[in-house]
């Protein structure tokens, strides 16, 4: 599971994590044009070994680089989903801070003083030192 604690100084842990996250999507980027310029190296190797009688479809030529690029693009897209998730839920975490919170069953009572960020979810630490995990049915005030 991972972990971030969010607390009074939320804004350099959403600062870190926005960082960690550029540097996942820098690197997640940098392997796609590895694939990439494999990909080109590939096809170069092919049109460079055809058979010059029966040389290749340029349309089976086209498809293929269309779905790399294709493949390229989800890479990317799924890249900047994870961002913007780990940024709301910092967001989130950060805006129960200080505030009540009531558990569904209405049994836990208290003022958060901490949250835990964990990849299923948020778990407060209320002042009298009890941790309620946030979620469905738990009220905030």
């Amino acid at each position: 599971m991972a972990v971030d604690t969010v607390t009074g100084a939320a804004a350099a842990a959403a600062t870190k994590a926005a960082t960690s996250t550029a540097k996942d999507a820098a690197s997640a980027a940098s392997k796609a044009n590895l694939n990439y310029d494999s990909f080109l190296k590939l096809l170069v190797a092919q049109m460079k070994n055809q058979d010059p009688t029966q040389p290749m479809d340029s349309t089976q030529q086209i498809a293929q680089l269309a779905t790399f690029s294709q493949v390229e693009q989800t890479i990317q897209t799924n890249t900047n989903l994870e961002s913007l998730l780990q940024r709301t839920s910092l967001s989130e975490a950060n805006a129960v801070i200080g505030k009540t919170v009531t558990s569904a069953d209405g049994k836990t009572t208290g003022v958060v003083k901490e949250v835990t960020l964990y990849s299923d979810g948020i778990v407060a630490l209320l002042e009298n030192g009890t941790k309620l995990p946030i979620g469905p049915g738990v009220s905030v005030k």
